[in-house]
């Protein structure tokens, strides 16, 4: 059997170097943590998700927007359209299709679709982050990239 012993320098330079290595890592993890606030505005009111057009923290006009957004499955990368009607800021209607590749997309898209006006319905555009619907989470990163968009488009 060969020994190899191992300099404690080097011992204490590895562990020196982890050490620095998670401390550039959770700096990286709380640029991210501050970006969405600064994305979506000011954010005084945190109200449920029932809110009325008086909660609204942005200023977005009245209208009918539509915008594409994506998202990664295990199979395939999906589309999906999303078009929301705003009234004070606040989404009084919703439509989403899909145009699913895969076979298991169709049946969690169908499911996202027949329970999204549910979550939307009656909230302010600010305060959208929709993050599982019916049982389906993967669509909501697309639905979210649309409303992102749409909150552009509609910015007064």
């Amino acid at each position: 059997m060969i020994r190899t012993t191992v300099p404690t320098s080097v011992r204490k330079g590895s562990a020196i170097l982890g050490i620095a290595g998670l401390f550039v890592l959770a700096g990286c993890s709380g640029s991210a943590d501050a970006e969405p606030p600064a994305d979506s505005g000011a954010t005084a009111d945190t109200g449920s998700s029932s809110s009325s057009g008086g909660d609204s923290t942005g200023d977005y006009a009245d209208g009918t927007y539509t915008a594409d957004g994506s998202y990664q499955t295990p199979e395939t990368v999906e589309q999906i359209s999303v078009t929301l009607t705003l009234a004070d800021g606040v989404v009084t209607d919703v439509e989403v299709t899909g145009d699913p590749k895969a076979p298991e997309t169709e049946q969690y898209q169908g499911q996202f679709i027949a329970g999204i006006a549910d979550e939307v319905e009656g909230v302010a555009l600010d305060e959208l982050n929709v993050s599982r619907v019916a049982g389906s989470s993967l669509t909501s990163g697309g639905f979210n990239e649309a409303v992102a968009s749409i909150k552009e488009q509609a910015a007064a």
